[in-house]
């Protein structure tokens, strides 16, 4: 054999065993067929359509991120207004992003505009109060709004993120659905406990600390009653789920809170299960740099009155604050211990920015998975059959040089799944079905250049030569063409349809090498074994 094609078989047989490798794995003693395909699932992974799982579509209730960003421009404005000492009759929102300022004294207005300028004219518009020369508006800027729309769904898919990753799901799909659509589409593989991933995804957990301003009372009609029946401007009325007792509930409770939180579950920097002073089932909290200091400045203030730990707009305690308090704190209630730690996990991972909208939720069994992989496995298998024998009877043993090619083309895709991490789905399988017959048409092309040449008389090393480079810039054009597509489908389409253009585009791109080198090498390696004027089997 010529020393180049020594070299080539070598580098192709390397090639070929780091495939192998790659989706097999290092056969450990015993050698069986089990612990092949053992080895084998596990560096495949499979689709939620494959593998069985949870399905889920989510609207992200973007108008929360902005109510939040109006309300913190509140507190900052009542903050800046006392600090220059402009006195304001009145500070409310009107609506998710517009702020009404009525009563600033006409001397200070120049002096509330300055004020305006300096801290909050990137974020908003600022006009007078139709009809009330003393008043102000300040109107959210539309860029702003739509900055935090994106930016609510993108903090909400890291979020989700960050939780499943601590469930421990392999390989899920978590993105959002399409661009302005505010929606988000979630996929669990191997994950079929609904409940479970309801109250870990699905829990807005949106934690404040608010100082409670009067209560507590008995009945929300008794509450009501205590401010002639209209909850004041600045304060909140909220329901309180403590019990005195693990097992007991207490009579209900309802108290006044400040309208705006000290502190929010931004201000976290971790979160733990711990016990309470009781033994019973709770979760500390700790701060970061800037919320301790707020923190520290809040209980400083408001010592000897209660402070209510607010999760999900629901009290779950209300302790007295006794000392200043700077970077920890407690989150007691009624808590069982793996309601502890899974408030805990989602507490850690970050608190959504906004609230979520199940559009849609699914769960696909196991068997629904198992029947799509035989049933996928099947065509694959019956397509490969057929295709297997229309080459070895139509081009004798050339065709088996072709099944040989497409064998390690196949090899290949499934190494490169298994080396980049890719999820194979069912349009995955549907995908390495039409590599096979795109492998099938690359040596279809080459075979028939051959055929061409040697009817024109040439001889064998002439005709391959000849016949692999006239087909090669064909391939070449259909294969680009084709990979150009499956981009699209990459760049543009859902889960399942990027499954399809990734085995397809790696299928392809495996075919260019499998379909003109390695059955080049074959033909090669045949010919120079034959006597001088051998004909070709094609």
């Amino acid at each position: 054999m010529d020393k180049n094609l020594k070299w080539k078989a070598l580098i192709y047989g390397l090639i070929i065993v780091g495939c192998l490798y790659g989706f097999i794995g290092y056969p450990h003693a015993p050698v069986s067929w089990s612990a092949i395909k053992q080895n084998f699932t596990e560096r495949i992974h499979l689709g939620l359509d494959l593998k069985g799982g949870t399905y889920l579509i989510i609207q992200v209730m973007t108008d929360d991120a902005l109510n939040a960003e109006t309300d913190q421009t509140i507190e900052l404005i009542r903050t800046e207004l006392l600090n220059r000492q402009i006195t304001s009759a009145d500070l409310r929102k009107r609506d998710l992003d517009h702020i009404e300022v009525r009563g600033i004294d006409s001397s200070r207005a120049a002096d509330f505009r300055e004020m305006f300028n300096d801290k909050f004219a990137v974020s908003w518009d600022l006009s007078s109060l139709a009809g009330d020369v003393s008043g102000f508006t300040l109107g959210m800027k539309p860029s702003v709004g739509s900055e935090l729309r994106s930016e609510a769904v993108k903090q909400t898919v890291q979020t989700l993120r960050n939780r499943i990753d601590a469930l421990g799901v392999t390989e899920p799909v978590i993105q959002e659905r399409s661009a302005g659509s505010y929606e988000v589409l979630v996929q669990l593989p191997g994950v079929d406990d609904p409940e479970k991933v309801d109250r870990v995804i699905g829990q807005p957990a949106i934690l404040e600390l608010k100082i409670v301003k009067d209560g507590p009372f008995p009945t929300q009609q008794a509450a009501m009653a205590a401010h002639g029946n209209t909850v004041p401007p600045d304060m909140e009325l909220l329901k309180s789920v403590e019990k005195s007792a693990p097992g007991q509930p207490s009579s209900e409770q309802y108290y006044y809170v400040d309208r705006i939180a000290s502190i929010t579950g931004r201000d976290l920097k971790g979160a733990r299960p711990q016990l309470d002073e009781n033994g019973r089932p709770a979760v500390g909290f700790t701060l970061n740099n800037a919320g301790a200091v707020r923190f520290s400045q809040v209980t400083q203030q408001n010592l000897h009155k209660q402070l209510a730990i607010v999760l999900d707009r629901k009290i779950q305690s209300a302790p007295e604050i006794q000392s200043q308090i700077s970077d920890s704190g407690q989150i007691t209630g009624n808590f069982s211990q793996v309601q502890a730690e899974e408030l805990a996990l989602v507490l850690r991972s970050g608190a959504l920015p906004a609230s979520l909208k199940y559009l849609q939720k699914a769960t696909v069994g196991p068997s629904l998975g198992n029947d799509s992989i035989r049933e996928g496995i099947l065509a694959s298998i019956v397509g490969l059959v057929l295709v297997v024998i229309f080459m070895v009877i139509y081009y004798k043993l050339s065709g088996v040089n072709a099944v040989t090619a497409l064998f390690f083309n196949l090899i290949i895709l499934l190494a490169a799944l298994a080396y980049f991490g890719a999820t194979l789905t069912l349009p995955g399988i549907a995908g390495v079905i039409l590599t096979i017959g795109m492998a099938v048409d690359s040596n279809v092309l080459v075979f028939e250049r051959i055929r061409e040449e040697l009817r024109l008389g040439k001889n064998v090393v002439s005709a391959i030569d000849r016949g692999f480079g006239n087909a090669f810039r064909t391939i070449i054009d259909t294969h680009v063409t084709t990979i150009v597509s499956a981009l699209f489908l990459f760049l543009f389409g859902t889960g399942p349809v990027k499954g399809f253009a990734v085995t397809l585009t790696v299928g392809l791109a495996a075919n260019v090498f499998t379909a003109v080198y390695v059955s080049r090498l074959i033909f090669d390696w045949h010919v120079s074994n034959q006597p001088r004027g051998a004909t070709l089997s094609i």
